[in-house]
């Protein structure tokens, strides 16, 4: 890495930063020829018509490129980026690579061609190199001129192909390229740039983060000699504040942070307007130094540009933005000229920067703007949506039943080939409230490597699965390896442990890091699993201190896994084992800061397998003393989580008298009571007993099991017993989420749970909706017009739902506008409409 006195950084820490502006419409306002993209060079060349590849002007007319730098050195740029945007083989294939795909569809076998190919790779390393050397010269001339030091900046732009997204609707599961073919061809880009003489990196434009970590991958291995600092900047695509492979900014920042990017920014796709709130957010989340550089607006064919914002329309915008101190650095991308640059650059160098976060400024040299893992406080992933695991936020559930060796459903799917059937059930792991879904493809009549791409990249095609952040489980590292290729978000590796060594410890360490995951290690060494109390906190210990000391591996993206496992065997050396993973747990978040504590939690339970009924009481209460010792996370099966509390007093001390090894006698007691009490019965028994309880009884029971079978018709008797069918919910029903609050509280119920209740709450309010509706006054002025909405980053909306029944029932006018919506939004809509309140 750069050493501390870097003077970019150095310029950061000073002033606000300015960056050119567009090459390309510069360029094109010179009104170029098709002979002057051929020049002498290309002059022959029978392909494709090569006007519009801007890159082939360094070797063509480089005279067009020395000139645009000058000018946008003279108008007041502290960096200027090199003319590479598209230069790497798979950018320039389009102009320069003449081999046609088999099959009439471009896919991996023709990429692997492209990447390659001999002459094309050299034509890229020389475009880059000479790319790199012009910027430099010109950076250096003005520099001795004015006395001021100006940087350069090397550009690594998108790709016409993306690794995160089919380009064929009627496949899903296919990708024209592969993570290591985008990897390959960014290194020889950035090889020929760092070798010309780069100051910086810039990745940007990105749209699509699988493809930006394959360039992040190439960059930490091209970094291994030649560092510099690294700059990554995004591109949301519209108003919903995605990219355009569907992450929220927050998800594509948490994806990347792990390149120790020195600065993080927004670029194209929209204008100062519309990019005025996505910067605003990413000022207020991003630990590091923040860009920005918009368009000259949305594209208007009519301008001289292509762009409508003029100079003087232009500067105030984003000169706001720094006057509002959310930027280190600011410039311009499509339609900006050197004269828009002029328009701002003096006066944005006179503002003071925007301020890093507290705990980046901790660090000296240019990983400042990263967290200390250390202080982390927590663990942060991603999918398609961020998924902060704070030190609040409880336990987080991680589904299991998208595991090839644990759940006989998916297990029969994937092996009939079947993936849309596997996809229905990670679908419906996510739909039952789990966190973070665990995906294991082991399995020896299968090429398991090509099984976990082809459903990982099936899932990532699914908005409503691939919003939650994925665990790649396997115990072969190819495996794994596979899974992470695949992976846009920040997931979860399902494990690493001691088993071979510390040095294929390390290695695989590494490469997590590169890939940007967080890691599970497995209480595991070289003499076998860890067993016993004293065995876990030594490999654990161990491995934390070879992770952190000789990786310097974030804590916060440490996550343990003490071995669960399987009490009541009848064996002595077997009773102790919860006790020991509780007591291990305890010890781990007293001792390994910054660390987080998982475990299969179906484990402890393997001795009954085949009576559900035992088996969810053991792991109910299991999950009450783990959670209570500081389990953060565990792998179950989201749909079916028992309530603590609603365990039956006898089967609740019978198993937690095995659980905590407090009889000598437990097992034999617990083995007996599964005996007698056998499941069906048991289950009849209890239904029995719930209906016949009265309706406000009932509808409780319904609430806090999550059972919908009975709601609509006892939802109908409360309505006949009580005056108004609104007071069903003020009363029974609200009564009954209060007690699923209160146990959510408590740590004995989990967020799966809820999300039944709040399915039963919302069949029992529409079925009330209509004669709600009845009772109202015809022609009745509303009491007040209210803007609802659950905030963005929020996706739960259970108590807005039910507060905006019960104002609509009061003659209240309720505008919903949904979840995850942006505060500007909401501002907006709420000026429109002339609203009293907003909540």
């Amino acid at each position: 890495m750069p050493k501390a006195s870097h003077p970019f950084t150095a310029l950061l820490q000073k002033r606000v930063v300015v960056l050119d502006g567009a090459m390309g419409t510069t360029l094109q306002r010179l009104g170029l020829s098709e002979a002057d993209y051929r020049g002498e060079r290309f002059r022959n060349w029978k392909g494709k018509d090569l006007k519009g590849a801007i890159e082939l002007l360094l070797l063509t007319k480089p005279e067009a490129v020395e000139h645009v730098h000058e000018e946008y050195l003279r108008a007041g740029a502290d960096v200027i980026e090199t003319n590479t945007f598209s230069a790497t083989t798979i950018g320039l294939q389009e102009f320069l690579f003449d081999g046609k795909p088999n099959n009439g569809r471009k896919d991996p076998e023709f990429f692997e061609c492209v990447v390659s190919d001999v002459g094309l790779r050299e034509t890229v390393r020389e475009i880059n190199n000479t790319a790199a050397r012009m910027a430099r010269e010109a950076a250096d001339r003005v520099s001795n001129e004015t006395g001021e030091q100006r940087f350069v900046a090397g550009a690594l732009g998108p790709l016409p192909v993306t690794a995160s997204l089919s380009p064929d609707v009627n496949d899903p599961g296919f990708r024209a390229v592969t993570f290591d073919q985008i990897k390959q061809s960014y290194r020889d880009q950035i090889d020929a740039l760092l070798a010309g003489g780069v100051d910086l990196l810039l990745v940007e434009t990105v749209f699509d983060t699988l493809n930006a970590k394959a360039a992040l991958f190439a960059i930490a291995e091209a970094f291994e000699k030649n560092p510099v600092p690294l700059i990554v900047s995004g591109t949301i695509t519209d108003r919903s504040g995605r990219t355009l492979s569907g992450q929220t900014l927050e998800a594509f920042l948490t994806s990347i942070t792990h390149a120790n990017p020195l600065m993080v920014g927004l670029n194209c796709a929209l204008g100062p307007d519309e990019m005025a709130s996505f910067v605003e957010e990413l000022a207020r989340v991003a630990p590091t130094f923040v860009s920005a550089y918009p368009n000259a607006g949305l594209p208007d064919p009519l301008s001289e540009t292509g762009f409508p914002e003029t100079p003087d329309t232009f500067a105030p915008k984003v000169l706001r933005w720094v006057r509002n101190g959310w930027l280190n650095m600011v410039g311009g991308c499509c339609g900006t000229t050197p004269a828009h640059i002029a328009a701002f650059a003096k006066q944005a160098r006179e503002l003071p920067p925007r301020a890093l976060p507290q705990n980046a400024r901790s660090r000296s040299d240019h990983q400042s703007a990263i967290r200390d893992p250390q202080s982390a406080s927590s663990l942060r992933l991603s999918g398609l949506e961020p998924l902060d695991l704070t030190r609040d936020f409880g336990f987080a559930v991680i589904g299991e039943r998208t595991n090839i060796t644990g759940s006989p459903k998916f297990s029969k799917l994937i092996l009939a080939g079947d993936f849309e059937g596997a996809v229905a059930v990670a679908r419906q792991q996510v739909a039952n409230g789990a966190n973070i879904i665990d995906i294991n493809v082991d399995e020896g009549m299968l090429n398991s490597e090509a099984t976990m791409t082809r459903f990982l990249n099936l899932v990532s095609s699914e908005p409503e699965i691939a919003r939650v952040p994925i665990m790649i489980d396997s115990s072969k590292w190819s495996v794994i390896e596979a899974g992470l290729k695949c992976a846009q978000g920040k997931s979860v590796v399902n494990s690493i442990s001691l088993k071979n060594g510390e040095e294929e410890f390390l290695r695989q360490a590494r490469l997590v890091r590169r890939y940007g995951a967080a890691v599970i290690v497995m209480a595991f060494d070289e003499r076998g699993q860890a067993d016993n109390l004293q065995r876990r906190i030594e490999i654990c210990q161990r491995a934390y201190e070879l992770l952190r000391q000789r990786l310097d591996f974030p804590a916060s993206d440490i996550i343990f896994d003490p071995n669960v496992l399987t009490v009541a065997t009848g064996l002595e050396e077997h009773r102790n084992y919860a006790v020991d993973f509780i007591e291990v747990t305890r010890w781990i978040k007293e001792n390994l800061p910054g660390t987080r504590v998982s475990g299969g939690i179906s484990n402890v339970s393997f001795s009954f397998r085949g009576n559900n009924a035992v088996r969810e009481a053991m792991h109910a209460a299991f999950l009450y003393h783990a959670i209570r010792a500081g389990l953060d996370m565990g792998i179950v099966n989201a749909g079916q989580l028992a309530v603590y509390e609603e365990i039956e007093p006898e089967l609740r001390e019978r198993v937690e008298d095995v659980l905590l090894n407090r009889r000598d006698d437990a097992t034999e007691r617990l083995v007996d009571f599964a005996d007698r009490v056998k499941v069906k019965v048991k289950e009849q028994v209890q239904e029995k007993a719930w209906r016949s309880s009265s309706v406000e009884e009932r509808l409780k029971h319904a609430l806090v099991q999550g059972v919908v079978d009975f709601i609509e018709s006892d939802t109908e008797e409360a309505r006949r017993k009580f005056p108004k069918p609104l007071q069903v919910i003020e009363g029974p029903l609200m009564a009954g989420m209060s007690v699923v609050g209160d146990l959510f509280g408590a740590g004995k119920m989990f967020l799966p749970q809820v999300v039944k209740s709040a399915r039963v709450m919302k069949k029992a309010v529409a079925y009330l909706m209509p004669f709600m509706e009845a009772e109202k006054t015809a022609g009745a002025k509303p009491q007040a017009r209210i803007v609802m909405a659950t905030v963005k980053g929020d996706v739960h909306d259970i108590g807005k739902n039910i507060v905006g029944v019960v104002l609509q029932c009061n003659n209240y006018e309720v505008i919903d506008l949904g979840v995850m919506v942006p505060a500007a939004k909401i501002l907006e809509t709420a000026r429109a409409v002339n609203a009293d309140i907003v909540g």
